[in-house]
Formats: structure tokens, C-alpha cells, sequence
């Protein structure tokens, strides 16, 4: 059963796993942070009482915001005629926004006796192994400070290829990075809903979802805020990566009043997902989640079955074909003949390499490169199933 647990069982499940929640990360999305002139304060104030709320109550808690660009938009009044924003002008806004987003975020914090600070990450803070450590220690010392961190993507730097994509995915990552057990995605929708509340009579909440499958995929619209940068599907895929790091997730009103509280107190709003029964270990979390696999390997269904089945390392002689240009230490698929991926790694050999020594033995290696760093193409310590 993916979802329509009773009212009954929901309740207990949630509120489970509420109680239980002692490390927690927020993310507030732009259409609920602006309003018809710029950042609506009342609501930022709003989401400072909730979060402080989290915080009094003995639980370490991050924010991830957006409404930088919103922010610089609103600021300097620019008007670009409902055009869409080109890449330097949306880091140009950002730039000028982010310093007064967290000036009213500081501004509110203060008020209510709380220490924020800023930060501010790019994917590849947390695709260098050393960044990503360097990362989750200073936001664990700032916990120890007692101060509330709030995060941004860099958005002024920030380039395709170093992207998280949107703060819905930034979030998740961030949860993943410090080990949460709870993320709350806060948005302008209320929750998932069996159809379309608007023109299905029939429709109705969705409150517990145990399995985010392709038939839950299907109920989410395509459309998304005209303000944000990531719609209903965002959130999905954000809610899988930290299901998949052993954390539950909500997606609901981020404009409701006192809505923390009432989701801590076990009122029935929004959509909740459970977290997977078995949480993946800190490294190998960071090689799934994180890293973008630069290749395949396409393998032979010996090869499929060791690691599948047996937990085994890579060696060259199953490999049947290479896919894409890597370079060793990089994160790469494993996959079946018929495309379908069964594994992430990180590889041993550049991929000139192995289509050199592909399909033979290990003691082969030697011979083949006139070096053997390791009889393994891939080890299993650095291998996760997908």
C-alpha cells in the first residue's frame, strides 16, 4: 500500500516519527516568502516563530530559504515585461536580494532571542569529499553555538554544472549531509491530493505516503510557481533522496498559521512520507545522493549478480561496454545490458583504461596498462545498490 492509510494509522505513524525528530531541516520556497511587492516580512516573521518554536524545544534545525532573487527584484523595482531572466541577471538579482533577505531574517531571529547565520553552498561544496565534511562540521558547530543556520544556494556563482538544481533538492541534500531525521518542505499547496481538488469532486488529501511510486508520481502537476524554481515533481524527487538517507519528509502550507506546531501537536495537514527501513551509511549516502555519475558501465549478468546478490566488488572481466568519459575517482552507473542502472560507484580506472582492459581477467591488468592500482574496477565499499 503506497498511500490511503486510515485516518487512524496515519495519525500514529506521523506523529511517531514527529516526536521522534530531534535534528530537522526547513525549506521555505519563494512563493511563500513574496508577496505582490517584494518579501512579505509578516510571513518571514510567521516562519521565525515556527522555526524558534522547533528550536526552544530542544531540536537542532537548519533553514534553507529561497527568495534572493524575489528579494533584488523587488529592491531595485526591475521589470523585465514578463520575460523570463537571463543567468546574469538572475545572479545579479541574488546578489543584491540575498543581503536583504537575511537582514529581515536576522532582524526577526534577534526579536525572538535567536542567533541566525548565513550560508551559502554550491553543489560542488558538497561533491569534494573534503568540502562536504568541511561543510557538515561547521554546521554542527554552529548547532554547539546554538545558532540557526540558514541556507542558500550560492545563486551569484553558481553555473549549470555546479547547481543543485532548486532549494527543493538543496534541501534534501543538506538533510542527507547532516543526517536528519525530518524534512519540511513548506510551499504555496497544501498537500497531495488523489485528483484535482478544483475540478474532482471525488478528490481527496492524501495525509501518509509509505512509498513514493510511479502512480503517486502521476498525481503531481507539471506546473510550477511563477516565483519558484521547482514545482510539485521537485518536491517528490526531494522527498525520495531523504527517504532514501533514512529520513521522513512533509510537503504542505507554508502560509499556514502556527503550522509547525500544529504538525508537532498531530493535526492532520499536508502529506507526510515515511523514510526507508534501512538508512545508508555517511559515505555511501554522499556517493548516491551527491555525486553525478559521469558514465555506465554495462555489465554481464554475472557481473550484475555479484554485486547485486553478493555484495561484490566490480572486476574487469564482466564489464561489456563503457559509457561516457570519466577519470578515476569519479561516480559511475552500473547497468544491465538493457539500460536499466542497478548500481552507483566510485571507479578505480579512467574509462580509457577500462575499455582497454574490459572483459578480462585482473591478473590481466598488469599486462594490459603496464600498471595495476587495484584488481578491482570498482570496490564494494564504495558501491551502492540502486
Amino acid at each position: 500500500m503506497t498511500y490511503d492509510f486510515s485516518r487512524h494509522d496515519g495519525l500514529y505513524l506521523r506523529q511517531t516519527l514527529f516526536d521522534k525528530a530531534r535534528r530537522i531541516v526547513v525549506k521555505v520556497g519563494s512563493a511563500v516568502l513574496t508577496g505582490d511587492h517584494g518579501i512579505a516580512e509578516e510571513v518571514i516573521e510567521n516562519i521565525a516563530r515556527e522555526i524558534a518554536f522547533l528550536h526552544d524545544s530542544g531540536r537542532q534545525v537548519i533553514l534553507v530559504s529561497s527568495g534572493a532573487v524575489a528579494a533584488g527584484r523587488a529592491r531595485i523595482k526591475f521589470h523585465n515585461a514578463g520575460n523570463e531572466l537571463s543567468i546574469k541577471e538572475k545572479q545579479a538579482l541574488a546578489a543584491i536580494g540575498q543581503s536583504n533577505l537575511m537582514q529581515i531574517y536576522d532582524r526577526v531571529f534577534s526579536a525572538l532571542g535567536q542567533t541566525s547565520a548565513q550560508v551559502l553552498l554550491t553543489h560542488k561544496d558538497l561533491a569534494v569529499r573534503r568540502r562536504y565534511l568541511n561543510a557538515r562540521n561547521t554546521l554542527f558547530a554552529l548547532f554547539e553555538f546554538g545558532a540557526i543556520p540558514i541556507i542558500n544556494e550560492n545563486d551569484t556563482v553558481s553555473v549549470a554544472e555546479l547547481r543543485f538544481g532548486d532549494n527543493d533538492m538543496l534541501g534534501a541534500h543538506i538533510c542527507n549531509l547532516i543526517e536528519a531525521d525530518m524534512f519540511i518542505c513548506l510551499t504555496d499547496v497544501v498537500g497531495l491530493y488523489t485528483g484535482n481538488p478544483s475540478t474532482d469532486p471525488d478528490a481527496r488529501p492524501i495525509y501518509t505516503v509509505d512509498e513514493i511510486t510511479a502512480e503517486i508520481e502521476a498525481m503531481v502537476s507539471h506546473s510550477k510557481s511563477k516565483l519558484g524554481t521547482g514545482g510539485m515533481q521537485s518536491k517528490l524527487r526531494a522527498a525520495k533522496l531523504v527517504s532514501a538517507g533514512g529520513g521522513s519528509s512533509f510537503i504542505g502550507p507554508g502560509r499556514e498559521p502556527e503550522v509547525l506546531k500544529k504538525l508537532f501537536s498531530g493535526e492532520m495537514i499536508g502529506t507526510f512520507f515515511l523514510p526507508h527501513k534501512e538508512r545508508i551509511s555517511g559515505r555511501k549516502r554522499w556517493i548516491a545522493t551527491v555525486l553525478k555519475p559521469q558514465g555506465s558501465l554495462v555489465l554481464d549478468e554475472g557481473a550484475c549478480r555479484a554485486l547485486v546478490e553478493r555484495n561484490r566488488s566490480l572486476l574487469p572481466s564482466g564489464i561489456l561496454k563503457v559509457e561516457g568519459v570519466f577519470g578515476v575517482g569519479d561516480a559511475v552507473h552500473c547497468a544491465r545490458r538493457n539500460g536499466e542502472k542497478i548500481a552507483v560507484g566510485l571507479i578505480n580506472y579512467s574509462s580509457v583504461d577500462i575499455n582497454k582492459i574490459r572483459g578480462y581477467h585482473s591478473r590481466e591488468i598488469q599486462r594490459i596498462l603496464g600498471y595495476c592500482d587495484s584488481e578491482e574496477v570498482m570496490h564494494r565499499d564504495n558501491i551502492v545498490i540502486l
